[in-house]
Protein backbone atom coordinates (compact mmCIF):
# COMPACT_ATOMS: atom_id res chain seq x y z
CA UNK A 1 0.00 0.00 0.00
CA UNK A 2 1.33 3.33 -0.97
CA UNK A 3 0.90 6.77 0.88
CA UNK A 4 0.22 9.57 -0.95
CA UNK A 5 2.03 12.69 0.60
CA UNK A 6 0.33 15.41 2.33
CA UNK A 7 -1.03 18.29 0.23
CA UNK A 8 0.94 21.50 0.87
CA UNK A 9 0.56 23.40 -2.52
CA UNK A 10 -2.49 23.65 -4.23
CA UNK A 11 -1.33 22.67 -7.75
CA UNK A 12 -3.97 25.85 -9.26
CA UNK A 13 -3.07 28.66 -7.06
CA UNK A 14 0.84 27.53 -8.38
CA UNK A 15 -0.11 27.41 -11.74
CA UNK A 16 -1.72 30.73 -11.25
CA UNK A 17 2.09 32.15 -9.45
CA UNK A 18 3.96 30.58 -12.30
CA UNK A 19 1.60 32.32 -15.12
CA UNK A 20 1.28 35.75 -13.21
CA UNK A 21 5.40 35.54 -12.61
CA UNK A 22 5.99 35.06 -16.85
CA UNK A 23 3.56 37.66 -17.32
CA UNK A 24 5.26 40.22 -15.15
CA UNK A 25 8.87 39.25 -16.11
CA UNK A 26 8.21 40.71 -19.54
CA UNK A 27 8.29 44.46 -18.12
CA UNK A 28 12.28 45.35 -18.62
CA UNK A 29 12.24 46.45 -14.76
CA UNK A 30 11.03 43.43 -13.40
CA UNK A 31 12.63 41.52 -10.79
CA UNK A 32 15.06 38.77 -11.88
CA UNK A 33 17.93 38.13 -9.14
CA UNK A 34 16.54 34.83 -7.80
CA UNK A 35 17.25 33.44 -11.34
CA UNK A 36 19.70 35.39 -11.97
CA UNK A 37 21.70 33.85 -9.16
CA UNK A 38 20.87 30.41 -9.85
CA UNK A 39 21.43 30.53 -13.96
CA UNK A 40 24.93 32.10 -12.78
CA UNK A 41 25.56 29.24 -10.05
CA UNK A 42 24.42 26.54 -12.03
CA UNK A 43 26.92 27.24 -15.16
CA UNK A 44 30.11 27.93 -12.58
CA UNK A 45 29.65 24.55 -10.75
CA UNK A 46 29.29 22.70 -14.76
CA UNK A 47 32.24 24.50 -15.44
CA UNK A 48 34.01 23.02 -12.02
CA UNK A 49 33.13 19.91 -12.91
CA UNK A 50 34.36 20.11 -16.10
CA UNK A 51 31.24 18.30 -17.04
CA UNK A 52 30.62 18.87 -20.69
CA UNK A 53 27.14 16.98 -21.59
CA UNK A 54 25.59 16.33 -25.30
CA UNK A 55 22.04 16.64 -24.21
CA UNK A 56 20.49 18.76 -21.64
CA UNK A 57 16.71 19.42 -19.84
CA UNK A 58 16.63 23.08 -18.64
CA UNK A 59 14.02 23.09 -16.19
CA UNK A 60 12.18 26.53 -14.78
CA UNK A 61 15.47 28.58 -16.13
CA UNK A 62 13.71 32.10 -16.55
CA UNK A 63 16.67 34.17 -17.81
CA UNK A 64 17.49 31.61 -20.74
CA UNK A 65 21.36 31.84 -19.65
CA UNK A 66 22.04 28.37 -18.83
CA UNK A 67 20.49 26.87 -22.13
CA UNK A 68 22.15 29.48 -24.04
CA UNK A 69 25.41 29.01 -22.75
CA UNK A 70 24.84 24.85 -23.24
CA UNK A 71 24.03 25.37 -26.49
CA UNK A 72 27.07 27.52 -27.17
CA UNK A 73 28.71 24.39 -26.45
CA UNK A 74 27.22 22.01 -28.83
CA UNK A 75 24.85 20.65 -26.40
CA UNK A 76 21.75 19.82 -27.56
CA UNK A 77 19.14 21.22 -25.24
CA UNK A 78 15.33 20.95 -24.10
CA UNK A 79 13.80 23.67 -22.16
CA UNK A 80 10.97 22.98 -19.68
CA UNK A 81 8.56 24.72 -17.66
CA UNK A 82 5.53 23.61 -15.46
CA UNK A 83 4.01 27.14 -17.44
CA UNK A 84 5.42 27.59 -20.80
CA UNK A 85 5.46 30.36 -22.48
CA UNK A 86 8.37 30.85 -24.93
CA UNK A 87 9.13 27.52 -26.45
CA UNK A 88 9.50 25.34 -24.11
CA UNK A 89 7.94 22.16 -23.44
CA UNK A 90 5.16 22.09 -20.54
CA UNK A 91 6.31 19.33 -17.40
CA UNK A 92 4.42 18.77 -14.23
CA UNK A 93 7.32 17.66 -11.97
CA UNK A 94 5.33 15.24 -9.95
CA UNK A 95 4.85 12.86 -13.03
CA UNK A 96 7.13 11.02 -15.46
CA UNK A 97 8.77 13.21 -18.15
CA UNK A 98 8.95 11.95 -21.95
CA UNK A 99 12.72 11.22 -22.91
CA UNK A 100 13.62 8.71 -20.00
CA UNK A 101 17.40 7.92 -19.80
CA UNK A 102 18.08 10.82 -22.96
CA UNK A 103 20.13 13.39 -20.74
CA UNK A 104 23.48 14.06 -19.92
CA UNK A 105 22.15 17.17 -17.65
CA UNK A 106 19.62 17.49 -16.07
CA UNK A 107 18.73 20.89 -14.60
CA UNK A 108 15.78 22.33 -12.50
CA UNK A 109 15.72 25.90 -11.04
CA UNK A 110 13.36 26.99 -8.44
CA UNK A 111 10.49 24.84 -9.21
CA UNK A 112 10.92 22.06 -6.82
CA UNK A 113 10.14 24.31 -3.98
CA UNK A 114 6.38 24.19 -4.14
CA UNK A 115 5.58 20.28 -5.14
CA UNK A 116 3.81 18.12 -2.77
CA UNK A 117 5.80 14.95 -3.55
CA UNK A 118 9.63 16.41 -4.12
CA UNK A 119 11.08 12.67 -3.37
CA UNK A 120 8.42 11.12 -5.98
CA UNK A 121 10.01 14.11 -8.41
CA UNK A 122 13.45 13.58 -7.83
CA UNK A 123 13.48 10.44 -9.19
CA UNK A 124 11.30 11.28 -11.99
CA UNK A 125 14.03 13.64 -13.07
CA UNK A 126 16.72 10.93 -12.12
CA UNK A 127 15.21 8.76 -14.56
CA UNK A 128 15.54 10.98 -17.33
CA UNK A 129 19.28 10.69 -16.75
CA UNK A 130 21.37 8.29 -19.14
CA UNK A 131 23.95 6.20 -17.54
CA UNK A 132 26.62 9.13 -15.86
CA UNK A 133 24.27 12.13 -16.08
CA UNK A 134 24.33 14.83 -13.60
CA UNK A 135 21.50 16.71 -11.81
CA UNK A 136 21.24 19.60 -10.21
CA UNK A 137 18.16 21.48 -8.72
CA UNK A 138 18.44 24.46 -7.21
CA UNK A 139 16.00 26.04 -4.78
CA UNK A 140 14.80 28.58 -1.97
CA UNK A 141 15.66 26.38 1.11
CA UNK A 142 15.11 26.66 5.48
CA UNK A 143 16.21 29.74 6.53
CA UNK A 144 15.02 32.46 3.65
CA UNK A 145 12.67 35.32 4.39
CA UNK A 146 13.15 35.60 8.06
CA UNK A 147 12.18 39.12 8.14
CA UNK A 148 8.89 38.66 6.56
CA UNK A 149 8.44 35.38 8.43
CA UNK A 150 8.64 37.60 11.77
CA UNK A 151 6.64 40.74 9.82
CA UNK A 152 3.95 38.28 9.04
CA UNK A 153 3.84 36.83 12.53
CA UNK A 154 3.57 40.60 14.38
CA UNK A 155 0.79 41.03 11.33
CA UNK A 156 -1.86 38.37 12.32
CA UNK A 157 -1.54 39.59 16.18
CA UNK A 158 -3.09 36.97 18.85
CA UNK A 159 -4.25 34.66 16.03
CA UNK A 160 -0.93 33.54 13.96
CA UNK A 161 -1.82 32.16 10.35
CA UNK A 162 0.35 29.73 8.14
CA UNK A 163 1.01 32.45 5.35
CA UNK A 164 4.78 31.15 4.34
CA UNK A 165 6.39 27.81 2.79
CA UNK A 166 7.62 25.49 4.42
CA UNK A 167 11.29 24.77 2.95
CA UNK A 168 13.64 21.87 2.72
CA UNK A 169 17.55 22.27 4.61
CA UNK A 170 20.89 20.59 3.91
CA UNK A 171 20.07 18.09 6.08
CA UNK A 172 16.99 16.84 4.33
CA UNK A 173 18.43 17.51 0.77
CA UNK A 174 21.28 15.00 1.40
CA UNK A 175 18.63 12.50 2.34
CA UNK A 176 16.24 13.19 -0.06
CA UNK A 177 18.96 12.04 -2.97
CA UNK A 178 20.06 9.39 -1.06
CA UNK A 179 16.39 8.31 -0.83
CA UNK A 180 15.94 8.63 -4.60
CA UNK A 181 19.04 7.22 -5.82
CA UNK A 182 21.23 9.86 -6.51
CA UNK A 183 25.20 8.47 -6.33
CA UNK A 184 27.90 11.52 -5.01
CA UNK A 185 25.24 13.45 -3.41
CA UNK A 186 26.24 16.97 -2.75
CA UNK A 187 24.38 19.56 -1.04
CA UNK A 188 24.65 23.13 0.26
CA UNK A 189 23.76 26.04 0.84
CA UNK A 190 24.56 29.86 0.28
CA UNK A 191 22.89 33.38 0.94
CA UNK A 192 21.91 35.63 -0.94
CA UNK A 193 20.72 39.25 0.95
CA UNK A 194 18.90 41.38 -0.51
CA UNK A 195 17.98 44.78 0.87
CA UNK A 196 14.34 46.44 0.71
CA UNK A 197 12.78 50.02 1.12
CA UNK A 198 9.50 49.33 2.04
CA UNK A 199 7.28 46.20 2.74
CA UNK A 200 5.14 46.77 -0.86
CA UNK A 201 8.72 46.36 -2.43
CA UNK A 202 9.20 43.42 -1.12
CA UNK A 203 5.84 41.80 -1.70
CA UNK A 204 6.51 42.67 -5.67
CA UNK A 205 9.83 41.18 -5.56
CA UNK A 206 8.39 37.84 -4.76
CA UNK A 207 5.36 38.12 -7.07
CA UNK A 208 7.33 39.11 -9.86
CA UNK A 209 9.89 36.26 -9.35
CA UNK A 210 6.78 33.55 -8.80
CA UNK A 211 7.87 33.58 -4.70
CA UNK A 212 4.51 34.37 -4.08
CA UNK A 213 1.78 31.72 -1.76
CA UNK A 214 0.65 28.63 -2.98
CA UNK A 215 -0.26 26.72 -0.19
CA UNK A 216 -3.42 24.63 -0.09
CA UNK A 217 -4.83 26.02 2.58
CA UNK A 218 -4.33 29.54 2.64
CA UNK A 219 -4.45 31.99 5.25
CA UNK A 220 -7.35 34.87 5.70
CA UNK A 221 -6.73 38.22 3.93
CA UNK A 222 -4.92 40.55 6.66
CA UNK A 223 -7.33 43.16 6.08
CA UNK A 224 -6.22 46.90 7.04
CA UNK A 225 -5.14 46.40 11.03
CA UNK A 226 -3.67 43.66 9.97
CA UNK A 227 -1.71 45.43 7.08
CA UNK A 228 -0.86 48.26 9.13
CA UNK A 229 0.37 46.10 12.04
CA UNK A 230 3.10 44.40 9.02
CA UNK A 231 4.25 47.79 7.76
CA UNK A 232 4.82 48.67 11.45
CA UNK A 233 7.01 45.92 11.67
CA UNK A 234 8.70 45.95 8.74
CA UNK A 235 9.91 49.99 9.70
CA UNK A 236 10.78 48.89 13.27
CA UNK A 237 12.91 46.14 12.01
CA UNK A 238 14.51 48.68 9.25
CA UNK A 239 18.21 50.41 9.75
CA UNK A 240 18.54 53.93 10.03
CA UNK A 241 18.73 54.47 6.71
CA UNK A 242 15.04 53.18 6.72
CA UNK A 243 15.57 49.56 4.70
CA UNK A 244 15.31 46.27 6.01
CA UNK A 245 17.87 43.69 4.18
CA UNK A 246 16.31 40.23 3.79
CA UNK A 247 17.99 36.97 3.26
CA UNK A 248 17.28 34.50 1.11
CA UNK A 249 19.19 31.19 1.37
CA UNK A 250 19.46 29.32 -1.66
CA UNK A 251 20.12 25.50 -1.25
CA UNK A 252 21.59 23.16 -4.56
CA UNK A 253 21.45 19.83 -4.57
CA UNK A 254 23.40 17.60 -7.24
CA UNK A 255 23.96 13.95 -7.82
CA UNK A 256 24.80 11.39 -10.58
CA UNK A 257 22.84 8.46 -12.30
CA UNK A 258 25.65 6.21 -11.36
CA UNK A 259 25.44 2.63 -9.21
CA UNK A 260 25.99 3.19 -5.79
CA UNK A 261 29.22 1.28 -4.56
CA UNK A 262 28.11 -0.51 -0.97
CA UNK A 263 29.50 0.19 1.71
CA UNK A 264 32.78 -1.44 2.87
CA UNK A 265 32.43 -3.38 6.37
Amino acid sequence: MTTRPPTIFAAPRRNAVRRRMHALQARTDAARYIAEDLAEDVLERLAFLRHEPARALVEGDITGKVAAALTAQGCAVVRADPQPTNGEIAIDEELPRPFPGAFDLCVNLGTLATVNDLPGALVHLRAMLAPGGLAMISMLGAGSLPKLRAIMFAADGAYPAARMHPQVDVRAGGQLLQRTGFADPVVDSRTLDVRFGSLARLVADLREQGLGNCLASPAPPLGKAGYRRAQQSFAQGADADGRVTERFEILTLSGWARAIRPPKF
